[in-house]
């Protein structure tokens, strides 16, 4: 795989406070570079909710009503996150759930694709018993050592699907062909299905 051809690409993460539909308190943005995720033009945002934060949530990421406290709303960090996001492509786990509750607190947001790093896994890795972020941390052992935070928080976990996605990405030859496995029908930047040549 050269990565060098690959767009730019931002592994994604969000942190919800356990509402449905979920207001969010956390979300990372981690550019992939040259193989690489690249901590040192990561985005990190925290957001005071403006419902409370479940305590099932809070049990999760940790992220307590206490501890938003003071952190600006929604709607004080949505045109830098949008801005930051641009028009990249995106990578999540189980990315419907990141791409559709960013999608839905920034409308006018569009990315290029979104790359599914769970449906990649599922291709990569067939046989496995499960495809949660943990069971595939324990498969793979990508190397963790510099990732921040801890498990649920949304900057670890978005440094764990980016190493988890540049291992996978070495079992495909090139861009097109992890497409073609990653991106979910229906998302943005799925490959378009091949017409049946008609007679007319």
């Amino acid at each position: 795989m050269n990565f060098s051809s690959w767009p730019a690409l931002l592994v994604v993460d969000v942190e919800g406070n356990g509402t449905n539909p979920p207001d969010l308190v956390e979300v990372a943005a981690l550019p992939v570079r040259g193989g690489h995720p690249d901590k040192t033009t990561a985005g990190a945002w925290l957001s005071k909710p403006s419902r409370p934060v479940t305590l099932f949530a809070a049990r999760v990421h940790g992220l307590t009503n206490q501890v938003l406290e003071g952190k600006p709303g929604w709607e004080e960090i949505a045109d830098e996150i949008h801005a930051f996001l641009g028009t990249a492509w995106i990578a999540a786990h189980n990315a419907h759930v990141d791409y559709r509750a960013l999608a839905a607190h920034l409308p006018k947001w569009q990315p290029a694709g979104v790359i599914d790093t769970l449906r990649l896994a599922k291709a990569t890795y067939p046989g496995l018993r499960k495809y949660s972020l943990d069971a595939l941390i324990e498969h793979a052992r990508p190397d963790l050592s510099e990732a921040p935070a801890q498990r649920h928080r949304a900057t670890f976990d978005a440094f764990a699907t980016a190493q988890l996605l540049l291992a996978m990405a070495t079992h495909y030859d090139t861009w097109d062909q992890l497409v073609a496995a990653a991106v979910p029908p229906g998302l943005p930047g799925a490959p378009e299905p091949e017409q049946e040549p008609t007679l007319w």
